[in-house]
């Protein structure tokens, strides 16, 4: 009978121990208590996971002078060698001290950076060569992990390397050079473009089409004595595809349409691209023919290629998608074709008298009620740039004389360099 009593006291103690202990654990759970080792391992381990890794910024800067598809196929190379592409625009004064003149101002040189797609940031008036002092300004005030520039070399007047200081530091990366087209390349089109104007040259077909011929396999010196390098662009479906936009338009897609010529891509052009594409979901740009831009603006134009033309428009962040070779007629059938909302123009354009003639190419549009012409923000024309050469011939002619020096000399002696 006792030992039966001593068995049931026992049991109750151990109930009345286990209730008090459980409240106690619940207590101090409640009360925020530290977990347990394993616990506080497993939960640091699952917000490392969540947390995201710092950006990778690269820099890469240039005069970007008359800036062409060269430009911006580099800008996209430099982008995909990390996440966030900060550009340097060198300044005029920093050009003038070590090129020569510019032909474009930084301003103008600073709306066509903007515009290229691959671009996250920009630096205006950038110096030209990377002393220790603007490459710590990058590296802590900018974050930048690389500097990159193309496989071309740039050197100072000194004979220096402008980017001594980034390989020592072991932050450089290179790209591989554009091949085909340099700032220097197209002034020596435009300068030959003046010589058999003034000339009356006896070759009747267009300038252009004797690039795109192949005529342009060689350097040309058109009478002068000065060397000058026409275009051997390669096109491929490759480099059209890495410019592209994968996205095509929604079912409800607001479609606006613009079509030109496009030639020697400048800050007008993107300017009024920029207000197009803020009328509508999808900006859709029309390129015009070698053929159709020199039988209606004259036998020495285009100075660029269709092709050329067309990755230029195509790296533009404005642009959704482009007709390479567009009609000069916006018919109905296009119109359809294409699900256009809207078709408009700049107030500034060269050639506008057509719009007066039976033979308007916006007829179709304009009875349809679906033609709108865009104030042009800037008066700046393919004409405009081709005058700055004109006026600057000597300055200019030195300027290139000087550096086709130097791209003879890495046409020689270039090697194959991996890269896209």
């Amino acid at each position: 009978m006792e030992a039966g009593a001593c068995s049931a006291r026992v049991l109750a103690a151990c109930v009345i121990g286990g209730i008090v202990l459980g409240a106690s654990v619940l207590a101090l759970h409640l009360a925020g208590a530290p977990p347990a080792p394993l616990d506080a391992l497993r939960r640091g381990l699952r917000r490392t996971g969540r947390r995201r890794r710092r950006p990778v910024r690269v820099y890469m800067d240039g005069c970007f002078d008359m800036m062409h598809y060269g430009h911006c196929n580099a800008l996209r190379q430099a982008r995909a060698l990390g996440d966030q592409l900060v550009v340097g625009v060198i300044g005029d004064d920093e050009i003038k001290a070590n090129k020569g003149p510019p032909v474009t101002p930084l301003h103008e040189r600073m709306i066509m950076v903007r515009a290229v797609k691959w671009v996250d940031e920009i630096i205006p008036d950038a110096p030209y060569a990377i002393t220790e002092e603007f490459m710590n300004k990058l590296f802590n005030e900018y974050n930048i992990d690389y500097i990159i520039h193309g496989d071309d070399p740039c050197l100072l007047p000194d004979g220096t390397d402008a980017y001594a200081l980034a390989k020592k530091a072991g932050r450089y990366k290179q790209i591989k050079r554009t091949e085909g087209v340099s700032t220097t390349d197209i002034v020596g089109r435009m300068l030959l473009c003046v010589r058999e104007r003034a000339s009356d040259a006896h070759n009747h077909s267009s300038l252009q089409r004797q690039f795109s011929s192949g005529h342009g396999q060689k350097v040309d010196d058109g009478g002068s004595g000065s060397g000058t390098r026409v275009s051997h662009f390669l096109p491929t479906s490759r480099r059209i595809v890495q410019f592209s936009n994968s996205r095509g338009p929604g079912p409800d897609s607001q479609i606006i349409y613009i079509d030109g010529a496009f030639d020697l891509f400048h800050a007008g052009h993107v300017e009024i691209l920029r207000l197009a594409r803020e009328l509508g979901d999808f900006l859709l740009v029309g390129i015009h023919t070698d053929q159709t831009i020199s039988s209606t603006r004259g036998r020495h134009r285009p100075i660029m290629n269709l092709h050329e033309r067309s990755l230029s428009v195509l790296a533009c962040r404005y642009v959704d998608e482009v007709i390479i070779g567009a009609p000069w007629d916006v018919s109905k059938d296009m119109i359809t074709t294409f699900n256009i909302s809207l078709v408009v123009q700049g107030t500034i354009a060269e050639n506008m008298d057509f719009t007066k003639d039976d033979s308007n190419p916006y007829a179709v549009p304009i009875a349809m009620g679906i033609y709108h012409r865009l104030e042009s923000p800037l008066d700046t024309t393919t004409s405009t740039i081709i005058r700055r050469i004109v006026a600057n011939h000597e300055a200019y002619q030195k300027r290139n004389e000087k550096k086709e020096a130097s791209e003879k000399k890495y046409y020689e002696s270039k090697s194959f360099v991996n890269g896209e």
